[in-house]
């Protein structure tokens, strides 16, 4: 009776977004005030607190999940140029971690530190596992430190599944292929593409997605067509500039992320160009900033928050199957994608 008694309240504990829920702010902002960031409005941060402290909510106080009490943290280690991206990703993270009753300690790196700092500094914060999220899932600098190191790790949102690590992601490939189709049917047979960053794997099965939807329509593929973005808002400006300057430019561009979808459609504004009567432009992925923009963006549904607490289920497993001296082969999942329809697309006039 105890046991279920316990099993009861641990499942009914309040999680990160039923504190945001009863402050009326967002989950990333309940993180902020937790990690005693100072960006927060001294009214917002008493807000929070109220709901923390009505809700009894305590981010750290079942973390203590392993038998004996032995605590469990695990790291999120990130390079992500796409804040919308990150967000949501940080939001499925931290209710996930929440749920599962571990510590989550949110890191960031970039190519200036080298990686064996990265991994001494994760291991004297007696990090237990990472979740990688791209563009890291596919650095294998990274993945081969923490490997040495006897870090377990998951990987996110690669375009490939590793062979030596558990992962998490969709089928980039098939997803890109849906997209592409989807304008052919509208009756487009110009159609740009704004290729993801090339450290990604997930960019290159995009990629080959476009590439065989064109072919198995029998369009010929324009490599003019094709420019190379790094999945940042700028890098989507100058991508788009480059395909409309084109003497015959293509009447729907499919951008690899929202950021770069969205510039897409500021360059068409700035150049007199209406969407999607003159021009249809789809993204990927579904961030916030899809709804934010006018008109709001048809793209890929990447069902990120949802990854990120996979990815935390998943890691959490491992490090006690781990610490319990058994063997766990890596696992694979595979999440499903949607494609969204707003108000982007449209036959070509």
């Amino acid at each position: 009776m105890t046991e279920a008694r316990s099993s009861r309240r641990q499942r009914n504990a309040p999680t990160i977004n039923d504190v945001a829920q009863y402050a009326g702010v967002s989950p990333m902002t309940v993180s902020r005030v937790i990690n005693g960031e100072q960006i927060v409005r001294p009214a917002t941060k008493e807000k929070v607190e109220q709901a923390i402290a009505a809700l009894n909510y305590s981010p750290s106080a079942a973390a203590r999940s392993l038998a004996g009490g032995e605590e469990i943290r695990i790291g999120l280690l990130y390079s992500n140029p796409s804040a919308n991206y990150l967000s949501e990703f940080l939001v499925g993270s931290l209710d996930q971690a929440s749920r599962s009753g571990v510590d989550l300690v949110v890191e960031k790196w970039d190519e200036e530190t080298a990686v064996d700092t990265v991994v001494d500094h994760l291991l004297r914060g007696r990090i237990n596992g990472v979740i990688l999220p791209p563009p890291l899932c596919d650095h294998q600098g990274v993945k081969d430190a923490l490997a040495a190191a006897g870090i377990t790790a998951v990987a996110v949102a690669t375009g490939e599944a590793p062979d030596d690590m558990s992962a998490v992601r969709i089928d980039d490939h098939a997803a890109a292929l849906a997209m592409t189709r989807h304008l052919i049917a509208l009756g487009h047979r110009r159609i740009g593409f704004i290729k993801g960053h090339p450290n990604l794997s997930a960019s290159e099965r995009r990629l080959e997605g476009y590439r065989d939807a064109l072919a198995e329509a029998g369009i010929a593929a324009d490599d003019a067509w094709v420019a190379q973005g790094y999945f940042t808002y700028r890098s989507g400006l100058e991508a788009a500039e480059k395909i409309l300057a084109l003497p015959q430019p293509p009447t729907a561009i499919f951008a690899s992320n929202d950021d770069m979808a969205a510039a897409t459609v500021a360059i068409a504004h700035r150049g007199g160009l209406d969407v999607p009567r003159d021009l249809t432009v789809c993204g990927f992925d579904d961030t916030s900033l899809a709804t934010t923009i006018w008109p709001e963006l048809t793209t890929i549904r990447q069902p990120i928050s949802a990854m990120s607490r996979a990815a935390v289920e998943l890691l959490v497993r491992q490090i006690k199957t781990r610490k319990g001296k058994a063997a766990e082969k890596p696992a694979h999942l595979l999440l499903d994608y949607e494609l969204i329809h707003r108000q982007s697309d449209a036959a070509p006039q």
